[in-house]
């Protein structure tokens, strides 16, 4: 459904990205994949494909650059040489803009790294309108979180070591001081459950109740 494009950052540098694109056309709303720390794998443009389906032009930028890890230890490698910052505000908030050249209104989602990286666009990227962030936190003060004013869905597990519930709980404490109208919610399930192409981790029921929840504050979010 999707394919390779290109678009630019704010800085006029170029990213690539994956561009899948609803029945609806480029007057759809927007929605911008960031991808887990694998990279941009068959997994996340098959969740782009998903969204396409579901009404939004999905936009996935390579935040790699073309490199996909297979084991764990290169997938921390590549993560550990990004740039948070850059990444937010230069390829998100690029892919932002390009998708609002004809969408009214763009949320940025993702998954693990990009869950973190969905939160601090939040703070850093006027454009944003609204988050879904699946089981990621970026290494900011906690109370950097009572800035954020644009609505947000969070969706946490209760057996994830990498982002741990006591995080997840004072995530929750700062979004109640913000002026965010925020949904949080937290499933029996471990790390990465959204990720079908995990057997290990994966939880089709949980991944099931926060697709459909996501897609319900969409609607809401960028009505």
């Amino acid at each position: 459904m999707g394919e390779m494009m290109e678009f630019k950052r704010p800085d006029g540098k170029t990213c690539p990205g994956y561009l899948a694109t609803p029945k609806a056309g480029a007057s759809a709303p927007g929605f911008v994949c960031i991808q887990e720390w694998w990279g941009l794998n068959a997994q996340i443009k098959k969740t782009a494909d998903r969204l396409a389906e579901a009404g939004y032009r999905a936009l996935v930028p390579d935040l790699y650059r073309g490199k996909v890890a297979k084991a764990a230890d290169e997938a921390r490698h590549l993560m550990t040489g990004l740039n948070f910052p850059d990444a937010a505000t230069q390829d998100v908030r690029g892919a932002l803009q390009y998708l609002k050249q004809s969408s009214k209104k763009v949320a940025v989602g993702g998954f693990c790294m990009g869950g973190a990286l969905v939160l601090l666009a939040a703070l850093r990227v006027k454009e944003m309108d609204a988050g879904a962030c699946f089981y990621g936190i970026p290494q900011v003060g906690m109370e950097e979180f009572k800035k954020v004013e644009i609505p947000l869905i969070c969706h946490f597990a209760n057996r994830d070591t990498h982002w741990t519930p006591a995080q997840a709980n004072e995530l929750e404490a700062a979004l109640k001081q913000s002026k965010s109208k925020f949904e949080f919610y937290r499933y029996d399930a471990d790390h990465a459950f959204m990720n079908e192409a995990r057997p290990e981790v994966y939880d089709a029921e949980s991944a099931k109740l926060a697709w459909d929840r996501t897609l319900a504050f969409l609607k809401k979010a960028l009505a």
